[in-house]
């Protein structure tokens, strides 16, 4: 049994289980308002569930690709939960929960998903279709671009405004299953934050 975190896009927070499904689905399409909303989002989950933290197996956290605030605030509650519970972190690209719950739709062939980076650009995800166990095939990305440089134009396009959370812990609990490997435990930004480190002091003349 996992519980799921991802703030790529809107917040969104699942319990799941690979036998009995989605057992709770919490989420909040407002981009502007993760660190309000998701510990109250975690804890509505696990009360809907009806499970305790010492239930869980592991965390699931959606790793982007994402805007920095929305998709740090994310993680960051992903990792501290995994370590106040003792239990491992299991990062996916959140995309790929995109292109499962698209696929698990009757979408065939391949599809292109994209979502929202903000100051007029996307974020792009390439996926061929699915793998003979039902984890998406990522062929391309994930990038980042102007959305009149978008690549893959031959792909279905698909605008994702919101990443289920539920989808990213179902498509954690198969990978898991299947002994695939897991996404890297580095957050997908694909650009520098606006804020950066001073370089040293200013220097004052008189």
């Amino acid at each position: 049994m996992l519980l799921a975190i991802d703030t790529s896009a809107g917040s969104s927070v699942a319990v799941v289980d690979r036998d009995r499904g989605v057992l709770a689905d919490r989420s909040i399409d407002d981009t502007m308002r993760h660190a309000e909303v998701i510990g109250t989002l975690i804890d509505d989950a696990l009360r809907e569930a009806r499970v305790s933290v010492r239930d869980l197996s592991a965390v699931a956290a959606g790793m982007g690709p994402g805007p920095f605030t929305g998709l740090r605030v994310g993680i960051a509650a992903a990792r501290a939960f995994a370590i106040g519970a003792e239990i491992p972190l299991v990062p996916l690209v959140s995309h790929d929960a995109v292109a499962r719950e698209r696929y698990g739709m009757g979408t065939t062939g391949g599809l292109l998903v994209v979502t929202d980076a903000r100051r007029r650009e996307v974020y792009w995800s390439a996926y061929s279709g699915l793998d003979e166990v039902g984890i998406p095939v990522r062929s391309d990305g994930p990038g980042l671009c102007k959305p009149d440089a978008l690549p893959h134009p031959d792909l279905q396009r698909v605008d994702a405004a919101f990443v289920s959370a539920a989808e990213l812990g179902m498509l954690a609990e198969l990978t898991y299953a299947h002994g695939r490997p897991f996404a890297s435990d580095q957050p997908l930004y694909l650009r520098s934050p606006d804020v950066t480190l001073a370089n040293g002091p200013k220097r004052v003349t008189a």
